[in-house]
C-alpha cells in the first residue's frame, strides 16, 4: 500500500479511505459518469477533524489533495490525476441547526443546496441562493466559487450570504469563526479569502448562513423586446415600481428561448417566437393581492407606455414551476448539441449587447460551430454561452474561447462570473486580472499553502 495511504488508513476509519481499486464507479464530474474516477484513492472525510488529519499527513508528504463536492463546476475544479489524493465531504452534510431569531443557518459543507432550501422553508425562511444544479451542489462548493445564480440582483453572490465559516488549511490548521452576526471589525475577516478561491487556499467545512424571512408572494412574467435599450429600461422601472422587490432579471435570446421551449423539451412557449429577447423576472414580496395587483399594473403600463411589446404573467404555482424550469432546465440545450461548450462572463450592462451580437456574428465564421444559445443573468451583467460544435479539437476549442473571451479586457469585463477559473480558464486570467493582482494572488496561495498541496493547477500555475 502507498505510504501516504497507509497513513490516512491508520488515522481514520477503514471504511473512510477507499483505495483506487474501489473507486472505479466514482466520476470527477456529473457530467462524467461513464469515465471512472483515476486517482491514488479518495478519502471521505465525516468531521472538521478528519480534514484536518488529512491534510496534515499530506502536507507532510508533498501529497497533492482535490476536493470533490456535488461535481457540478464547468471549469475542471474537480479534474484529477492518478497521483492525487481526492477529498470527499460528502458525509459531512448535517444541518446542525436553524436559528430564526439570528435568522442564522449552522450546516456542514457537504449539505446538498436544495435540502439547505428546504429546511429554511420549514422554518418559514427563506435560503436564497438559487440556481439550476441546487439538487445536487454542495454548499462547500458554492463557497468555493462563490456562486451567483438566479437571485443575485437582490441577494447578491454567495460571498453576502455567508456569516461564519469553519476550515482548514494546507497543514492541518483549523480556523474556526462560526458567529451569527453580520457585523464583525475585528481585523481581516478571513473567511472571504477563502470564498471563491476554489480550494486552493483552504477547506471550508462548516458554515453559518444568512437566512431572510420568506416571502409569502412570487410572481413572474416573461416579456418580449426586440429593443435591447427598452429591455435595460424595463429592468430600472419595473425596480422603481416594485420597490425593492424584484430578485430575478433573466434574459433569454430568441434561439436560447427557442430551443428550451421545444422538443425533446417537455415546456411550451409562454410567448410567441416573434422577439429577439426575452426576460423571465420576478417579484417576491410579502402581500399576496397587493403584490399580484401591483405587478400586473406594471406590466400593463409597460405596455401601454411602449416600454414592453408582450408580456404573460404567472396566474398560478403550476405557472411558475413552467416558466422558471425553462429558464433553469439548461439541459435541454446540451441534449441538441453534438458537442457543447461552456461559457460564463460577465461585463456592464450597457455593453452586453454589442458585445453578445459580435460574438454570434464571429462564431459564425468559424468552421466547426454550429449554433451558439446566449442567455443570463442580465441585471447582475452575466452572460452564459452554450456553443454547439462539431468536435472537441484543441483548435477549435480555442478558436471559440478566442472570440468569447479577447473582448472582455476592452468592455472591461471577467472571464468568470460566477463558475471560477479552475483549469479551463486559467490561460485567460489576465484579460480580466492585473499583474500585480496575479503576483498578489500568488503570494497568498504561497503564504497559505507553501507547499501547493491544495487543488494544485487550479487558478494559478
Amino acid at each position: 500500500m502507498n505510504n501516504v495511504v497507509h497513513k490516512l488508513s491508520q488515522a481514520l476509519s477503514k471504511d473512510q479511505v477507499l483505495s483506487s481499486e474501489d473507486i472505479k464507479d466514482r466520476f470527477d464530474h456529473v457530467w462524467n459518469t461513464d469515465k471512472p474516477l483515476i486517482a491514488k484513492a479518495v478519502v471521505l472525510a465525516k468531521s472538521t477533524e478528519d480534514v484536518s488529519k488529512v491534510l496534515s499527513i499530506c502536507n507532510a508528504e508533498n501529497q497533492s489533495v482535490v476536493m470533490h463536492g456535488g461535481l457540478t463546476n464547468l471549469v475542471g475544479s474537480t479534474r484529477c490525476q492518478p497521483d492525487d489524493i481526492v477529498l470527499s465531504l460528502e458525509k459531512m452534510n448535517a444541518i446542525l441547526e436553524v436559528d430564526t431569531m439570528s435568522r442564522a443557518m449552522t450546516v456542514e459543507a457537504g449539505c446538498i443546496l436544495e435540502s439547505i432550501q428546504q429546511a429554511a422553508s420549514e422554518k418559514n425562511m427563506l435560503f436564497p441562493l438559487n440556481f439550476g444544479a441546487k439538487g445536487s451542489a454542495q454548499i462547500g462548493g458554492c463557497v468555493a466559487t462563490n456562486a451567483g445564480g438566479l437571485r443575485v440582483l437582490r441577494y447578491g453572490m454567495t460571498r453576502n450570504l455567508i456569516l461564519g465559516m469553519e476550515a482548514v488549511l494546507a497543514d492541518g490548521t483549523i480556523l474556526s469563526s462560526l458567529k451569527k452576526i453580520i457585523k464583525n471589525n475585528s481585523g481581516y475577516d478571513l473567511k472571504h479569502l477563502l470564498i471563491g478561491s476554489e480550494g486552493t487556499l483552504g477547506i471550508v467545512t462548516k458554515l453559518v448562513l444568512k437566512l431572510e424571512e420568506a416571502p409569502k408572494s412570487r410572481n413572474s412574467a416573461f416579456v418580449g423586446f426586440n429593443d435591447f435599450n427598452k429591455l435595460v429600461s424595463f429592468l430600472k422601472y419595473a425596480d422603481k415600481k416594485l420597490g425593492g422587490t424584484l430578485s430575478a432579471y433573466e434574459l433569454l435570446w430568441k434561439d436560447a428561448y427557442k430551443a428550451l421551449t421545444s422538443e425533446p423539451s417537455q415546456m411550451k412557449p409562454p410567448l410567441p417566437y416573434d422577439y429577439k429577447y426575452y426576460v423571465l423576472f420576478e417579484s417576491l414580496g410579502g402581500n399576496v393581492e397587493k403584490d399580484s395587483q401591483l405587478f400586473l399594473e406594471i406590466l400593463e403600463s409597460a405596455i401601454e407606455e411602449k416600454i414592453i411589446l408582450d408580456a404573460v404573467p404567472a396566474h398560478s404555482d403550476s405557472d411558475l414551476e413552467w416558466f422558471w424550469n425553462i429558464r433553469e432546465d439548461v439541459g435541454v440545450i446540451n441534449a441538441v448539441c453534438t458537442i457543447d461548450q461552456h461559457f460564463d462572463v460577465s461585463l456592464p450592462i450597457s455593453k452586453i449587447d454589442d458585445y453578445v451580437d459580435m460574438v454570434l456574428e464571429e462564431l459564425e465564421k468559424i468552421d466547426g460551430v454550429d449554433q451558439c444559445y446566449a442567455f443570463g443573468h442580465v441585471a447582475d451583467g452575466n452572460i452564459h454561452f452554450i456553443v454547439d460544435k462539431k468536435d472537441n479539437s484543441d483548435n477549435l476549442r480555442k478558436a471559440i474561447n478566442d472570440v468569447i473571451y479577447a473582448p472582455l479586457g476592452e468592455f472591461n469585463g471577467s472571464v468568470s462570473a460566477e463558475h471560477g477559473i479552475g483549469l479551463d480558464k486559467k490561460p485567460y486570467l489576465d484579460i480580466c486580472r492585473t499583474p500585480q493582482e496575479i503576483a498578489t494572488m500568488r503570494i497568498i496561495k504561497k503564504s497559505l499553502d507553501p507547499n501547493g498541496i491544495l487543488n494544485p493547477g487550479k487558478i494559478l500555475d
